[in-house]
């Protein structure tokens, strides 16, 4: 079968990356723990799947078919936690009518972890978004919006950590500097921290403070940007690279289909994986981190059309 067929017919598009060239082979012998990290983002309440006459995404997409791969996931390895990169609301008629209840209630359904807060979030004002997140059974985790003095204070978190076969995953999120982007009114008071500056606030207490094996970070700040244009937005590759402490940048708000996740040097010249599966729930990214006695040798990344 020719390697495009081959990948035609699967709808799968993979990546092994691996810590100190080991991969998973190395360790068959050996007792090992396998986390799985399952994410989406930029879903813009897409609920149904496109129609099957869509010019590009004929019968693809949908909540129905995202439950039915996250099931089947969790029933090969309970130990994993699924995670969305914000960008929840806006994009179809259901936002409209239902302000996001919709939304947070199917990720209820599909029993989401955490997710952090895009910029479409914002849509409705604080007053709408505030009025939407206590539906969310999941977290959502902000570590670079200071909402001290909206009605969004206590709302939300700077990070979370989980813990799953005895290891440690820490996760926190940053959202998109909303100046320019957002109408201040919608956003009011909220005042956005600089994301480097957070992210290794948000590390080193990951790391040294509640000891976690594993740290992700939910973006919504976006995959990369033209500094000819953008020259002061800050991007997943630049996070990865100006930071220290963090494995995995799971990203959003560009709306990027990567083929393959990028592998970034941080400060001091450790891999950080930085991924992003597209939008509108067409794909989802997964990542099967690889533990012994508590210490991450590898890992295998692929992102999956749904």
């Amino acid at each position: 079968m020719k390697r495009r067929d081959f990948i035609q017919k699967t709808a799968v598009s993979s990546a092994i990356l691996t810590f100190g060239g080991l991969s998973l082979s190395s360790f068959s012998n050996k007792k090992t723990k396998r986390i799985t990290i399952l994410h989406t983002n930029d879903t813009h309440s897409h609920i149904d799947p496109f129609p099957s006459d869509h010019s590009k995404y004929p019968n693809m997409g949908g909540a129905a078919r995202r439950a039915s791969y996250i099931n089947k996931v969790r029933e090969e390895n309970p130990n994993t936690l699924l995670f969305d990169a914000g960008d929840m609301f806006q994009g179809t008629p259901y936002f409209n009518y239902y302000g996001g209840e919709l939304e947070f209630k199917i990720m209820d359904m599909l029993k989401y972890d955490a997710a952090t807060l895009g910029n479409h979030e914002f849509d409705n004002g604080l007053e709408g978004l505030a009025a939407q997140v206590p539906v969310a059974e999941f977290d959502i985790i902000n570590a670079n919006y200071d909402f001290s003095k909206t009605i969004m204070n206590g709302l939300t978190k700077p990070y979370k950590v989980y813990e799953k076969d005895g290891i440690k995953i820490g996760v926190f999120g940053l959202g998109v500097k909303l100046d320019g982007l957002v109408n201040k009114r919608e956003y009011g008071e909220t005042i956005y921290l600089d994301p480097i500056e957070t992210a290794n606030r948000m590390t080193k207490i990951l790391k040294e403070d509640e000891k976690c094996d594993l740290v992700i970070c939910l973006s919504h700040l976006g995959y990369a940007y033209d500094k000819n244009i953008n020259p002061d937005m800050i991007s997943d590759l630049d996070l990865a690279a100006q930071t220290q402490g963090i494995d995995l940048i799971i990203g959003g708000h560009t709306h990027t289909f990567l083929d393959k996740p990028t592998l970034v040097k941080n400060a001091i010249g450790e891999d950080v994986i930085v991924n992003q599966a597209g939008c509108f729930g067409l794909r989802m990214g997964q990542i099967d981190f690889i533990f012994e006695d508590n210490k991450l040798v590898s890992n295998s990344v692929r992102n999956i059309n749904i």
